[in-house]
């Protein structure tokens, strides 16, 4: 009986123990976030994302599948240990101006990832080309930014992708297109948006961007610096709705097959270079159409404007148009502006007595109008100013002679039948008078079909959508309010939106917002089709002000009825397995906390504790740091590297030291950084500079150096520190490198208790072996690759433009075109030319051996030694001499080699090359 209960138990706790072990797999990844953000919802305790239902956090099958905390509050970096949530479907940090750095590569590690919503943030940098690799991504939103540098053309690689919203950021250089295997945004034939507004993109648009295999509703490049012509291939996306091109620099003519988009309803081509006739748009769907500031050729009024019976909207200030209007023209049924100034037209201007309804505003400033006579009831905003009508009437009162325009619209949603409530400071009186703190933020129409904003049946449907979509959904909301309607100068229609909380509560918790903020940040409400495209930007919510309002009712208990027969055992059993779990929750919590923060237990002044294991090396609080460096001024920076800034310190001893401040992007989880210093720790050899010491508290990571003053490999070899190496000099450095450090990757990197090389690698990548791209694991013949590229470095006296791999690449194809031998005066340093060169090509034969693509065929390192003592034996050297000679010269020469503090440094201490021979000095 007892085996069968032990049976039973063991069958009901497995399921339940993988749970524990699936969530607590993701809680470390979180913890991480934890560590970087401030700010982090109240609820975010425990080590049990889903089962705390942690703010913002959804799971499924106890995987953490979405993050959703738009406006939110949080600030603070996006940590590159994102890229654990295997399961992650949903990232949206947006609306939380706080959070900045760049987005880390490790985001192509989410290969579920679907919606990534990053909008009006702080983010900044480059986008990373490894977003490319998401299979599953479908709504990329990364507008209203500061990311910089070009578009990833990898991004061509998202063939599930619908939306792409890159608009109002920094980006600049061309439009990426595929060439072969190379992707480009051509191939993202299912995407829908292509928004790059507001950006400093140039070049030409890419004819080949565009194709009938293209299903693209929304096309908004306004507001960069595109050159050339407007491609042809745009007449083949016959899905287009929404075109904006203006802004820019386009010259040419426009393509007359533009006229088959016959979706298009919102064309703008203004304020560009375009040349040539005015393009005939007959059969298009036109609503609001805008060509000013062009050179085109001068022409009369079309009369084909006449036949776009749904435009409300035509702005063609100076545009060469001349004649006369035809009355016709006016009857236009949905028409509200027309603004035509600074051109040649002509005659006498007449409306008619049949002119649209909704006709508000006639802009005919600096023309050739002639004669104007209002019909009776004419009630339009006409503007003749600067025609020769008002030089004929000057003197006399005529209003149409001033400069006139549609009057600013005042509009705010109003009460429902109610008094507006008087709201203490903070609080807003919402529609049904009723004070609380609404969610607010600016709706932004891109390209809205209308242009008449005294309308207030566009306020109103708008609110009723919104309303309708928030019910829908089952929001907590109880009403929304408009107000402040404008044009700004991107020529977007700009609203403000307050949305208000449920009448029972003063404001929204974190969770009401967060899900607010995803229904526009995911674009998942959809205005009506007249408003066009949006985006919306968030004020950051008042959540101190009335801490402890709970979300969502909570729901009554649920009495638990259990039969008399099994009641005891039941309880025993729950019981049990809550003892189990509470026990197992704890281990792993401990776990993953040690595994986030491994220094603990580590006296910051003793070499006590557990953790780390170090030898003459202490840990250093961020407060002092901080003095050491004056706040880690620019005036004590000394150099700067893919893993972050230097700074000079001074100790309070008067010792000199190099602070070496791990960037955002760079930093690793706690555990490599701990095995890291434990490692530099251990290496104490007169050739190799010292760790004094490290800090990882705050969010940072930085490792304190003793200071060396002498400069870096490339500038000792190029004489800036007054050393100029000869040959021989080098075979020395090579001989002692080897000796001392044998690099040792693979050895040291390894984990002991898992039986594996880690395949988080850090350093510089361009010394790293290709095979480990393919395997992602490090042998001994990595070692023997890495130090081919220095021996390379040695005769070349280059350092590698991109990490190494190009002073490879150029040697072999040296070797390539002369087919017998190296062109060694091609490639060779010029300090060393003239010299003697006993060996020199012995060794450049050595080093090619280290750096051959397939590990098994290079030499192991113990033959690489041997082959150096051969060639210094050529060269007229003893190879069996003291290799860290102590001479001023080459003792100098060392330093300036091993330099720590920038890329140009043979060994960049960030975990990569470290010795697995460690000889004590």
């Amino acid at each position: 009986m007892g085996s069968r209960i032990h049976v039973f138990l063991l069958l009901v706790s497995a399921p339940i123990l993988l749970v524990v072990a699936q969530t607590n797999q993701d809680f470390v990844a979180l913890k991480s976030l934890i560590d970087v953000w401030d700010n982090i919802p109240p609820n975010w305790v425990g080590s049990d994302p889903c089962g705390s239902r942690w703010v913002g956090i959804r799971c499924t099958n106890s995987r953490v599948t979405a993050i959703t905390l738009a406006s939110t509050g949080l600030t603070g970096t996006l940590s590159g240990d994102i890229g654990s949530l295997s399961e992650l479907q949903t990232l949206d940090l947006s609306y939380n101006k706080g959070l900045t750095g760049p987005i880390p590569a490790s985001i192509g590690n989410l290969k579920k990832l679907t919606n990534l919503l990053l909008v009006d943030s702080g983010f900044s940098g480059l986008i990373p080309a490894t977003i490319g690799s998401l299979p599953q991504l479908s709504i990329l939103s990364l507008n209203s930014n500061s990311f910089s540098g070009s578009i990833p053309r990898e991004l061509g690689n998202l063939s599930n992708l619908y939306w792409l919203d890159l608009a109002d950021n920094k980006l600049s250089g061309p439009i990426p297109v595929s060439n072969g295997t190379t992707p480009g945004l051509d191939m993202l034939t299912k995407t829908k948006h292509f928004h790059f507004g507001k950006n400093q993109l140039s070049g030409e648009i890419p004819s080949q961007l565009f194709s009938s295999n293209m299903t693209l509703l929304h096309v908004l490049f306004e507001n960069n610096s595109f050159s050339g012509s407007i491609p042809s291939t745009l007449g083949l996306v016959t899905s287009l709705e929404v075109l904006r091109l203006d802004r820019n620099s386009l010259t040419g003519s426009v393509p007359s097959n533009l006229s088959k988009l016959v979706h298009v309803s919102e064309l703008y081509l203004s304020n560009n270079q375009l040349t040539g006739s005015l393009p005939n748009l007959t059969g298009m769907s036109v609503i609001y159409l805008d060509m000013s500031n062009n050179t085109f050729d001068a022409s009369d009024f079309p009369p084909w404007f006449s036949t776009l019976q749904s435009l409300t909207t035509l702005i063609m200030e100076n545009t060469q148009l001349q004649g006369q209007i035809p009355v016709s023209f006016f009857a236009l049924p949905q028409l509200q502006t027309v603004v035509l100034k600074n051109n040649q037209l002509n005659g006498t201007l007449d409306v008619g007595s049949r002119y649209g309804s909704q006709l508000q505003l006639i802009d005919l400033e600096n023309n050739m109008i002639v004669d104007f006579k209002p019909r009776m009831g004419f009630k339009i905003n006409l503007t003749l100013a600067r025609n020769p009508f008002c030089q004929e009437t000057e003197g006399t009162t005529n209003t149409y002679c001033d400069i006139r325009k549609l009057p600013d619209s005042k509009y705010s949603t109003p009460e429902n039948n109610c008094n507006p409530a008087t709201c203490s400071a903070h609080k807003v009186s919402s529609p049904n008078c009723r004070c609380a703190y609404p969610y607010m933020g600016f709706i932004t129409f891109r390209a809205p079909s209308f242009s008449d904003l005294s309308n207030t049946t566009i306020y109103t449907s708008l609110a009723n959508f919104l309303m309708q979509f928030f019910q829908s959904h089952q929001l907590p909301v109880d009403s929304v309010s408009l107000s402040n309607p404008t044009r700004d100068t991107d020529n977007y229609f700009v609203l403000t939106l307050e949305v208000f909380p449920p009448s029972d509560q003063d404001g929204f918790d974190q969770t009401g917002v967060s899900e607010i903020g995803f229904v526009f940040s995911n674009q998942t409400f959809k205005p009506p089709h007249n408003f066009g495209p949006y985006t919306f930007l968030s004020l950051s919510y008042p959540f101190g002000y009335f801490e402890g309002i709970t979300g969502a009712k909570k729901s009554s208990s649920t009495a638990i009825i259990i039969g008399a027969a099994v009641g005891g055992c039941v309880l025993v059993l729950l019981a049990l397995l809550a003892g189990i779990y509470a026990f197992r929750q704890k281990r792993r919590a401990e776990i993953a906390d040690k595994q986030n923060n491994p220094f603990a237990s580590w006296d910051r002044n003793k070499n006590s504790g557990d953790v780390p294991q170090l030898t003459g090396a202490r840990s250093f609080s961020f407060e002092e740091l901080k003095k050491y460096t004056n706040n880690f001024s620019e005036t004590n920076d000394i150099g700067t590297g893919g893993y972050g800034k230097v700074y000079r310190g001074v100790l309070p001893n008067g010792h000199l030291v190099a602070v070496k401040r791990a960037q955002r992007g760079s930093m690793q989880g706690g555990n490599e950084f701990k095995t890291e210093i434990e490692l530099l720790s251990r290496v104490h050899h007169k050739n190799v500079v010292s760790l004094v010491g490290f800090c990882f508290e705050q969010g940072e990571q930085m490792l304190v150096y003793e200071y060396i003053a002498n400069g870096t490999l490339k500038e000792s070899l190029s004489g800036k520190t007054g050393i100029k190496l000869d040959w021989m000099r080098r075979l020395r450095i090579a001989l002692g490198t080897a000796r001392v450090a044998d690099f040792g990757l693979s050895k040291l990197r390894g984990d002991l208790e898992k039986g594996h090389v880690t395949t988080q690698v850090k350093g510089t990548m361009g010394y790293m072996d290709p095979e480990y791209y393919m395997t992602q694991q490090l042998t001994e013949k990595s070692d023997v690759y890495s130090y081919g590229v220095v021996m390379l470095e040695l005769v070349t006296a280059r350092q590698p433009i991109d990490k190494g791999k190009y002073i490879v690449r150029e040697v072999r194809q040296r070797m390539d075109k002369t087919k017998v031998g190296y062109n060694l005066q091609e490639i060779i340093d010029p300090v060393i030319l003239g010299i003697t060169l006993g060996g020199l090509e012995k060794f450049v034969d050595l080093a090619m051996r280290c750096v051959v693509e397939e590990g098994n065929e290079r030499p192991t390192m113990g033959e690489v030694v041997k082959e150096i003592e051969s060639i210094m034996q050529i060269a007229g050297l003893n190879p069996n001499s003291d290799s860290a000679s102590t001479s001023a010269s080459y003792e100098g020469a060392i330093k300036g080699y091993d330099h720590p503090y920038s890329d140009d440094s043979l060994f960049v201490y960030s975990g990569q090359y470290l010795p697995s021979k460690v000889e004590p000095q």
